[in-house]
């Protein structure tokens, strides 16, 4: 089994990463911000590259770079933080890589699809086609990849890419910036008012579907590809507003509906078939099934 660093490993994805990795029988240390009592716990802004000197004088098989400042919104109100975290941080990590040799697979996001209106949305497109991010988060994450293809080019650096598509479910603590479906379920379920924007499609995929592709991820690891990680179904931002009212009972009279927001792509429907045949892909659990799953989790967290 492998030695392995996950980066942001406290966050929505990184906590339940550790715990799959571990329970496959991967040796697993983890860096966050947050302080921490564990033991193969480093505390580390990954935007410092004195705080990750310490991190990797341990050797490791594999990193996850999973740390990151998520949103579009957190990144245009606080984005002097998000360029140093994505962008200064991400390229310590390469340095890092290649100084050190280890493979990495980095979390890439949708985002980076940016203003391409393809009915499908293949891992190639951004390579044929002009990027125009929509926001600064979104610019961060392309801007990460071609710093991934540029080391790969220069020095040879061992990445696989993954491309994660709205990844949902128990663990996503709410706050203002936090995910579609844990927004709309947080305030649907205190009865606070939220906006809906007409038109926009997406594919929406429960967390522990995603996992399994993560974990397996290690054993299968390619690298210089790039995936789509996604699910299957493809629902209308609207749609998934109305199966939460009607899981939740909140009243329609909370939503405001709007027209297009300029910042976010429209429709993002991803080809999963190459993750599918390499990595074992196999999103499962339907919006029927995930959300009250996700909306059992937040009322026993919250108490609500």
């Amino acid at each position: 089994m492998s030695t392995i660093l996950v980066t942001g490993s406290r966050g929505t994805v990184g906590r339940r990463l550790v715990t799959a990795l571990r329970q496959a029988g991967h040796e697993v240390w983890q860096c966050d911000l947050l302080h921490s009592g564990e033991e193969q716990y480093f505390r580390a802004d990954v935007g410092n590259y004195r705080q990750l000197e310490r991190v990797f004088e341990q050797p490791y098989d594999l990193v996850y770079h999973l740390a990151a400042e998520f949103g579009r919104i957190n990144g245009e109100e606080y984005y002097d933080t998000l360029w140093r975290t994505n962008v200064v941080g991400t390229r310590h990590i390469l340095e890092f890589q290649r100084k050190k040799g280890f493979k990495l697979i980095f979390a890439s996001s949708s985002e980076i699809y940016g203003q391409v209106r393809e009915p499908i949305l293949r891992e190639d497109l951004p390579l044929e086609k002009p990027i125009l991010p929509h926001n600064d988060y979104a610019a961060t994450k392309w801007i990460n990849e071609v710093q991934i293809m540029n080391y790969e080019k220069r020095f040879g650096n061992p990445v696989m890419r993954l491309r994660l598509f709205n990844a949902y479910g128990p663990g996503e603590y709410y706050h203002p910036y936090r995910s579609v479906v844990c927004l709309f379920l947080y305030r649907a379920l205190h009865r606070l008012p939220y906006t809906v924007y007409e038109g926009y499609y997406r594919v929406f995929m429960y967390i522990d579907d995603l996992i399994r592709t993560l974990v397996r991820a290690a054993d299968r690891f390619r690298p210089g590809e790039v995936y789509n990680i996604g699910g299957m179904e493809y629902r209308s931002v609207r749609e998934l507003s109305d199966k939460i009212l009607t899981l939740t009972g909140a009243p329609e009279s909370l939503v405001t509906y709007l027209p297009e927001d300029r910042h976010n792509t429209v429709s993002k429907r991803p080809d999963i078939s190459k993750a599918v045949r390499d990595l074992g892909h196999d999103p499962r659990i339907t919006l029927d099934e995930g959300l009250p799953r996700t909306l059992e989790w937040m009322r026993e967290v919250y108490r609500v």
